[in-house]
């Protein structure tokens, strides 16, 4: 079996409020306005997909001026939602890249503007030579051709590849392309399916 991890919150822990620590003075509910409106997952889908993160946050700042430095920090401060490796992921990556059996690949929603600063950053993203990053070809899960394009590019039968992922509706599109999908918790748990329901590790 192929095996392809998601990065963000599977292999690297991304807490998104970190770049935003002390702006909001503790109003919970204007924080989760600004997160799911302002800073919503269809702006930052746009800045995965390649667009420019400059040009992004100015056209947003036109929009919302109220949220004009919280915006910044999405460019600024994106180092601090990077807080570490997923524990016992490192481990597991590593274990299968030794046992040279399955093959490793990576299928991660990033822009290209930041991914080579973060590649550098955490060693366990180094392991994984083989990878799509949705900025550079601007695509972003669950779009079924980025899925496509990893099979296509990497000649892998989607019967043969395992897909893991935090997010339950990226794993159900890998699902309906007729790849392995795997919803990521824990290390422990993933170890787990993959003994029980694989035979793997």
């Amino acid at each position: 079996m192929n095996i392809v991890f998601d990065f963000g919150n599977v292999l690297v822990r991304w807490e998104p409020e970190r770049m935003f620590a002390g702006l909001f003075e503790g109003d919970e509910a204007r924080y989760w306005y600004f997160w799911r409106h302002v800073c919503s997952p269809e702006w930052r889908n746009r800045i995965d997909a390649g667009e420019e993160i400059s040009s992004c946050i100015a056209l947003q700042q036109r929009q919302f001026p109220e949220y004009a430095e919280a915006l910044a920090r999405y460019d600024t401060r994106w180092r601090d939602s990077l807080t570490g490796e997923m524990p016992g992921m490192r481990d597991i990556v590593q274990t299968l890249i030794d046992l040279n059996v399955h093959p490793v690949y990576g299928l991660t929603n990033w822009s290209m503007e930041t991914f080579p600063q973060a590649r550098k950053m955490f060693p366990i993203l180094q392991l994984i030579d083989n990878y799509v990053v949705s900025g550079a070809v601007h695509l972003v899960k669950p779009d079924p051709r980025i899925f496509q394009l990893l099979l296509n590019r990497f000649d892998l039968r989607p019967d043969e590849t395992i897909f893991i992922d935090d997010n339950p509706d990226n794993v159900a599109a890998a699902c309906q392309l007729g790849m392995h999908g795997i919803h990521f918790t824990t290390a422990d748990n993933l170890k787990q399916v993959l003994q029980t329901k694989y035979s793997i590790l």
